[in-house]
């Protein structure tokens, strides 16, 4: 890493420097490819020079924000969405920025390098970002590596772990087996993304006999890996189904017992609203134009499931207004990415603290209390 990019990470985030100081690299970042602006960021976190104080532990968090799922208690609701740490290599970083919890991955079982670059897009006109990236890391070997040796160091925080597939690969229920066998261990819940827009054939996987026979088998993985203790298995849905395959997806969870859905990945739609010159570019679409979009598929998802099961919320949260919406659409936690490329991590604050005002203000003692209330 080049000496000077060193003393600028090193001088914005000096022991006495907080996320106000910090947000003053976000221009530096947002002036490079994306996919190196990532790759810096991930460098500097990696060797502590992230912003400091940002996380006071479970102590400090206005306790209207605890939530508790799956018997874990989450001190937030709000979580860093999967596509950001695919090795598992900034844990406690990200969880010190003030996340309740952190999602991992996507995790394929071997390493794969993903779609040729250029393959991510800022949108900066349209707050978004579009990307074809295509499941690149290290693989699972790796992963479970980093996430083993930060769990020794017994720090807490909640993880999840975001599972894929290897894109040759002619059995993909293996590929998912795989995954949760070897972290299933170490995670405080897994999900299995069959919505990826870059992977051939992934998001076929969310029809009806795929998902089923899907889910059973790394259900009876996790069985036989964690028998009695397994963690809570979710499943990671696209916003561009239609009616028939969000009822078919609802009835499978809820038929096969899956303790969760996250919704949503991103979309392979193009609002004429779109004014990025990067609009026409292949890949996933992120960032304020999924909201709406997103957040409709969440309210018809919590109705289509009678509200029995957790929903995350994820799709263009750029502040409290969003993530307020989403807990009034049915999801009993959050995560967002895109909008830190634009924001930066004091957005984290912003929303935690934006989001405990309105809950109060609107006469909710919890944000269970809240949670599916515009869908009744």
């Amino acid at each position: 890493m080049d000496r000077t990019a060193h003393i600028f990470f090193r001088h914005l985030t000096a022991p006495e420097a907080g996320l106000d100081r910090f947000r003053l690299a976000v221009p530096l970042l947002r002036a490079l490819d994306p996919e190196t602006a990532h790759d810096l960021t991930l460098w500097a976190l990696r060797r502590g020079l992230g912003p400091r104080g940002a996380r006071g532990g479970p102590s400090s968090e206005d306790p209207i924000l605890a939530a508790s799922l799956w018997g874990r208690a989450f001190p937030n609701p709000l979580g860093l969405a999967a596509g950001f740490d695919k090795n598992a290599s900034v844990i406690g970083p990200m969880l010190d920025l003030g996340f309740g919890f952190v999602e991992l991955g996507s995790v394929t079982p071997r390493p794969q390098q993903g779609n040729p670059r250029p393959r991510v897009f800022r949108l900066a006109r349209d707050r978004a970002v579009i990307n074809r990236m295509g499941f690149p890391g290290a693989g699972v070997e790796v992963a479970a590596r980093n996430l083993s040796a930060w769990r020794a160091l017994g720090r807490g925080g909640l993880v999840g772990v975001n599972l894929g597939k290897n894109k040759e690969t002619q059995d993909p229920a293996a590929d998912y087996v795989a995954g949760a066998r070897a972290l299933a261990p170490l995670a405080d819940y897994l999900a299995i993304n069959v919505s990826s827009p870059n992977t051939p054939g992934l998001r076929a996987l969310q029809g009806r006999r795929e998902l089923e026979h899907l889910i059973v088998q790394v259900r009876a993985a996790l069985d036989e890996q964690c028998p009695g203790n397994a963690p809570p298995l979710l499943v990671k849905i696209a916003p561009d189904l239609g009616p028939a395959e969000r009822s078919d997806i609802a009835e499978v969870a809820l038929e096969q017992g899956i303790e969760g859905l996250i919704v949503s990945n991103t979309t392979l739609q193009r609002p004429d609203s779109l004014r990025g010159r990067h609009r026409g570019e292949a890949g996933g679409l992120s960032g304020q134009p999924l909201f709406e979009l997103s957040t409709t598929l969440l309210s018809d998802m919590y109705r289509l499931t009678g509200g029995k099961m957790p929903l995350i919320g994820v799709g263009g949260i750029e502040g409290p207004d969003q993530a307020y919406a989403k807990i009034r659409a049915g999801a009993s936690l959050l995560q967002l990415y895109t909008a830190l490329v634009y924001q930066g991590p004091g957005l984290i604050a912003r929303i935690k603290s934006g989001l405990a005002e309105r809950l109060r203000a609107d006469g909710f003692a919890s944000v269970a209390e809240a949670v599916g209330v515009d869908c009744q």
